[in-house]
């Protein structure tokens, strides 16, 4: 069964069998931070994106899109040719050229803060870069019609995980907390193998996906 927004919110409230003004309030809440749980536990490609940009000459940092939440691989267009950077720790970055003054074309990038890479050495030309990231899809208590991928393709990993915020919020009963989020992780993986197995995978190399049951 896929949800909406409204059914969700519904199915929370009669899971959990409560209507209380302030509990009813927070359910939005509830459902943000199990999208969020979902999101940061599972590699799923449908929440992959490529975008385009451009370095500018002689600074070292490259802003992240507003939408980031991991990268997958940063790449220069170098003399038409796509010449991919290798991720490293700023200070390994900082140890390769410890005067940002170093110019040349960036090998190098790296997590220098919420919202940018450091890259280095510093750019010598507006290089054009190609970003290919995973990042956080429009929740679906903001979407416009009121439907999300994980509401319609993963709805008992959302629900499930909802759950677990709301009774927890409820200060609930332990066993009953404890089926939610046992329901909740069989939910996720469920959708690990799928975005980690079925979808990094074809029958014409590989055999059928098999899930340990040990």
């Amino acid at each position: 069964m896929a949800y909406t927004f409204t059914t969700l919110k519904t199915a929370i409230q009669d899971y959990v069998q409560s209507t209380e003004t302030t509990f009813v309030s927070q359910l939005s809440r509830f459902i943000i931070n199990a999208e969020e749980r979902i999101l940061k536990e599972c590699q799923l490609d449908v929440f992959r994106k490529n975008v385009s940009g451009n370095l500018t000459s002689g600074s070292q940092y490259l802003s992240k899109p507003t939408d980031f939440l991991a990268q997958n691989s940063l790449s220069v267009i170098n003399s038409s040719s796509k010449e991919f950077l290798l991720y490293k720790q700023v200070t390994a970055l900082q140890d390769y050229t410890p005067n940002p003054t170093t110019t040349g074309t960036p090998k190098y990038y790296a997590d220098w803060n919420e919202g940018s890479f450091l890259v280095a050495p510093t750019p010598d030309a507006a290089y054009d870069v190609e970003l290919h990231y995973f990042y956080r899809p429009t929740s679906i208590t903001a979407s416009g019609d009121g439907t999300s991928w994980l509401g319609t393709n993963a709805e008992l990993a959302l629900l499930y995980g909802s759950l677990v915020e709301a009774y927890t919020f409820l200060k609930g009963e332990p066993d009953l907390l404890g089926l939610y989020n046992s329901r909740f992780q069989e939910s996720l993986q469920w959708l690990k193998n799928l975005g980690e197995g079925l979808q990094t995978r074809d029958q014409y190399r590989y055999d059928r996906l098999r899930r340990d049951t040990a």
